[in-house]
């Protein structure tokens, strides 16, 4: 039987990576259930407390701001038919952990060069640098991340060991203009996010003095 026509779509949320300088996509990592719970930590960037006094209301930058998510990878569904999914069937979730374990890791053509760089004698190896993440969570946030942490347990596994069901837990930081400087191309999508935070506080509804008990405040 057929879903009514008047069930919503459901909208995936995931990370879209892509290369910093030319802004093309690279891949496209959906979340399998939209999780139930987002954690998120903003901590203001201010001068220290005692630091001075003159300046305890001015703020040194963005917001610190980290995401943190639980999400399930569950391969039952596709097992069950595993003619029209030949790589559930041979790797189980293997391939969706990969795409996500190597945001943390530099590739290894990158630990080539710094590896020839080294044998060369070069006095500074260059950094490896991974492509942009963006987060997104619906239309209205859309920030650029990076991934600092991820936590797996795998449940379940089938016949060969290949794990078919997965527990995971990531967290995420934004990145700001202070982490990219104002010409990066992450800079102008973290200037839409707080443009679009700035826009959400200007429809929040005002509350008024009395209502806090303290109409004659002065």
């Amino acid at each position: 039987m057929s879903g009514l026509s008047s069930s919503p779509r459901l909208i995936r949320a995931g990370l879209v990576l892509m290369a910093p300088d030319t802004g093309a996509v690279s891949r496209i990592i959906a979340l399998q259930y939209a999780p139930e719970t987002l954690t998120r930590e903003v901590k203001a960037q201010a001068i220290a407390d005692g630091q001075n006094r003159s300046q305890a209301l001015r703020l040194t930058g963005p917001a610190s701001e980290t995401i943190s998510l639980d999400a399930v990878i569950d391969a039952t569904d596709q097992l069950e038919f595993p003619d029209r999914n030949p790589d559930a069937a041979r790797l189980g979730i293997f391939p969706a952990l990969a795409a996500l374990e190597t945001l943390l890791y530099p590739t290894s053509a990158q630990l080539e060069r710094q590896k020839a760089q080294g044998a060369a004698g070069s006095f500074e190896i260059t950094p490896a640098e991974t492509p942009l993440a963006l987060f997104v969570w619906s239309a209205q946030r859309i920030v650029p991340v990076r991934l600092d942490s991820l936590q797996i347990t795998e449940e379940f596994f089938d016949p060969n060991l290949n794990p078919i069901r997965a527990k995971l837990s990531l967290s995420m930081k934004v990145l700001s203009v202070d982490d990219l400087g104002f010409t990066h191309r992450g800079s102008g999508l973290f200037m839409a996010y707080l443009q679009a935070k700035e826009q959400l506080a200007a429809k929040a509804q005002a509350g008024t003095l009395d209502a806090l008990g303290a109409g004659g405040l002065r």
